[in-house]
């Protein structure tokens, strides 16, 4: 139970609302007005989606947070957040004046390029809401396997801009979370009725409240402010109160930014005579005043609300009533979304709020000095985080992890069969593995690794099949020690739910290692949310399979293309595509290193479900290369006029192609690729570095340069022909790319090979036309 505020902590807390609207609005201010712009750009900012936030933020921050909360601001009141921390001392003068500049304080919250404490980057409207509910259930997971305390845990808190509501993602996690009665959360609406082009719609409002409690939230409505409801509580007041309640959204905004004149007139039109008493009881100025004290701008209510909810766990939704831009000169109106105030409008606030012109940047700047004490002690006594956490790494050794055997086996099987080796064995790296998927657990090889280590809940799920003595290859009993936990299929909720596993260290100082599987052509439907979690440099592994049209039977609906060019362009996620069990191996080996790593990063698996015959090594030699992108297979001769470059699934054509040519063409290689994206990425720092005057090849060049100058080879992928064709500007050599640039259909592997040209004869066809210029080529060069 939160110790409740003494009436000098509310005056306190007033003054650093007041505070916090001041310095938010003049550090947008500041790199919009006042700070030299050399390309002539606005740089926008957004005062009143600060302004209407800054009473919740004081309470919070000043009062209600302890020091395990964990806090995901919406993205317009970041300035907010900064001064927070100016105030605290963990946010320099330097960094505000350089707000949206290079190197400055971030437009919105974000957890790795704001040197202040933030600890879910915000941005793309809806997600950082709902990864707190994922954060949750991962702090739970946490204390039941033991690595943190009751005592240790802290509430998961989202500021969410009544807009953000609209976003479908908030009610996918609303509904999971429900399944995995999640507790601890505090979402605190900012209700001001605006979005960024106009009003909220009314309807929607009224059935916030029923589909949270649905979901077993608590919902606390705090719609007007310690005055406002006194004057409605009286005789005089109830018709304005009824009347209020019944006012459109854009009505309400209208008359704020009106003001009390504009009040006294629509009253006594609407109300008549019995508004009369109410309104001979207040003059224009005093009743503009008492309409803007809502909920979400009255201290005592803030607190009081805050103080009652906090000894429970029950997940609660804070609707506080706010006016956007309050306290600005554009308050209420419809447009303020991206306003700015000018240079005159900003004068006068500064004046209202008693800040000596010179003296915008100080941190108490206005404040009397008897009330300066009051203050200095409530901002020396918060208990947030004062400065950025360092990241935890290097906590798990990572073992070798040892080859499936079998002749003929797909990547998808093995990786299952290697999940459920380590699940066997015990030992740091599988006591801290936590699976997850959205239902489609058994179809992508997880299910040996739940047998052995059971799903996760809270609280105990018995196996009804099992215990009914109904055979079944699963079993799906929970506790509150497994290690699986299973969601509903909703890809954003995967990927939202592996940023909060893969933040863990961060945010709670234990390291995890997330694993992720779904099928490859839905990464596209969470796409959103798996960006935001590379933003945030979130560690997992994500496990995409059945890839590609060697899918087969299932049709084009679950035949992936472009999920390779996605990975390409995503930073912070490294793609492996294995064609062998004994590269996957390798590859998830190198991909748990890399999440315990300080310069490592996500990695994608993109598996198939074909069998395919392994191939036989002499050594480890080709390792190494394969981990940095690519190795030769099959080396090429001197001198070598083509090859074959080859990914994944389709290797068993480019092996068979390249036995049927080698007889005519002796000195053809076959190149096998495992991630375009590090080859491409090497290939692109290589020119950055040559621009520098160092000339250092990449690993691309150098596989490549095995081959003559004016070599052509092949590309093939089950993918975007792009995936690969891009190699061929490398060196400038000729390229003929094959691979699936149209949406598949059902059919054998023969058959759709073979329409889609990913068979020895498109492969044979391919490397004649690229040998075959007025006759073969023939070029001589020294090595």
């Amino acid at each position: 139970m939160l110790k409740p505020a003494s009436p000098p902590d509310i005056a306190a807390l007033k003054l650093l609302d007041e505070r916090l609207r001041w310095l938010s609005a003049w550090t947008i201010h500041h790199a919009n007005h006042l700070r030299e712009s050399p390309d002539g750009l606005k740089v926008g900012g957004h005062q009143a989606s600060c302004a209407s936030m800054t009473a919740i933020m004081a309470a919070l921050y000043f009062h209600a947070l302890g020091p395990n909360d964990r806090v995901a601001v919406k993205p317009h009141a970041g300035p907010v957040l900064h001064a927070i921390h100016y105030l605290l001392g963990s946010q320099t003068r330097e960094q505000l004046e350089n707000f949206r500049g290079f190197g400055g304080m971030q437009s919105y919250p974000s957890r790795t390029k704001d040197r202040i404490p933030v600890d879910f980057s915000t941005g793309s409207v809806g997600l950082g809401v709902a990864v707190t509910s994922f954060a949750s259930l991962v702090q739970d997971y946490l204390a039941a396997h033991g690595m943190m305390s009751e005592n240790e845990r802290g509430r998961m808190v989202a500021l969410i801009g009544d807009a953000e509501l609209d976003e479908g993602n908030i009610y996918e996690a609303l509904i999971e979370g429900y399944k995995h009665d999640v507790r601890n959360l505090w979402w605190v609406v900012d209700y001001n009725r605006q979005s960024l082009d106009a009003t909220s719609a009314d309807r929607m409002f009224e059935r916030f409240d029923e589909i949270f409690r649905s979901c077993g939230w608590r919902v606390v409505e705090l719609r007007y402010g310690r005055r406002l409801e006194q004057a409605l509580a009286t005789h005089h007041g109830q018709p304005v109160r009824h009347w209020l309640e019944q006012l459109p959204n854009a009505d309400h905004s209208a008359l704020l930014y009106g003001g009390g004149a504009a009040w006294q007139a629509r009253i006594a039109n609407d109300l008549g005579s019995a508004a009369s008493p109410f309104l001979a009881e207040h003059d224009d100025e005093q009743l503009g005043r008492l309409m803007t004290d809502l909920g979400g701008h009255c201290m005592e209510t803030l607190v009081e609300a805050f103080d009652e909810c906090g000894a429970e766990d029950v997940p609660t939704l804070f609707v506080a009533w706010t006016v956007k831009g309050f306290g600005l000169p554009f308050a209420g109106h419809k447009d303020n979304h991206s306003g700015l105030m000018n240079p005159t409008q900003l004068a006068a606030l500064r004046e209202k709020m008693g800040v000596p012109e010179g003296a915008e940047w100080e941190p108490l700047a206005g404040i009397g000095d008897n009330a300066r004490a009051g203050v200095q002690a409530l901002i020396e006594r918060a208990q947030v985080a004062r400065e950025k956490r360092p990241r935890a790494f290097g906590q798990v050794e990572v073992p070798a992890l040892p080859v499936p055997a079998g002749e003929e086996q797909s990547t998808q099987a093995a990786f299952g069969r290697i999940l459920l080796d380590l699940a066997k064995a015990g030992g740091p790296l599988p006591d801290r593995i936590v699976t997850t998927s959205p239902d489609v657990t058994v179809s992508t090889n997880l299910g040996a690794w739940v047998n052995q280590r059971g799903l996760f809940r809270r609280k105990e799920l018995p196996d009804v099949f099992a215990r009914a003595k109904i055979p079944s290859a699963q079993k799906w009993g929970a506790t509150t020690q497994g290690q699986h936990i299973e969601l509903g299929i909703a890809e954003n909720n995967l990927f939202l739910m592996l940023a909060a596993a893969g933040l863990a260290g961060d945010l709670f100082g234990e390291r995890l290692f997330p694993v992720g599987t779904l099928y490859d052509p839905f990464i596209a439907r969470g796409l959103d949310a798996l960006n935001y979690a590379c933003y945030q440099d979130a560690r997992f592994l994500l496990v995409a399979t059945p890839s590609g049209i060697t899918l087969g039977p299932e049709g084009g609906a679950h035949q992936s293309i472009n999920p390779p060019l996605i990975a390409l362009g995503q930073p912070g996620l490294r793609h492996y595509e294995p064609a062998f069990a004994d590269e996957l191996a390798a590859m998830m080996e190198q991909a748990f290193r890399l999440i315990d790593d300080p310069a490592g990063e996500t990695t994608y698996l993109r598996l198939s479900t074909r069998n395919v015959r392994q191939i036989e090594r002499a050594d480890d030699h080709w390792k190494a290369d394969a981990l940095a992108g690519g190795y030769w297979l099959r080396e090429p001769g001197p001198h070598a006029e083509a090859a074959i470059v080859a990914m994944g699934a389709v290797m068993p054509e480019a092996l068979e192609a390249h036995e049927e040519l080698s007889a005519d063409l002796p000195g053809l290689g076959l190149l096998a690729v495992t991630s375009p994206d590090l080859l491409h990425r090497g290939w692109s720092a290589a020119q950055a570095a040559r621009w520098q005057g160092r000339r250092e090849p990449s690993h691309a060049e150098r596989l490549l340069g095995r081959l003559r100058p004016n070599a052509g080879f092949v590309t093939l992928c089950d993918a975007a022909p792009a995936s690969l064709s891009w190699l061929g500007g490398v060196l400038g050599q000729r390229v003929a790319p094959l691979g699936v640039d149209r949406f598949g259909q059902t059919g054998s592997l023969p058959d759709l090979y073979a329409a889609y040209r990913l068979d020895g004869s498109a492969i044979t066809e391919a490397i004649a036309e690229l040998l075959i210029q007025d006759g073969p080529v023939r070029v001589s060069f020294s090595s």
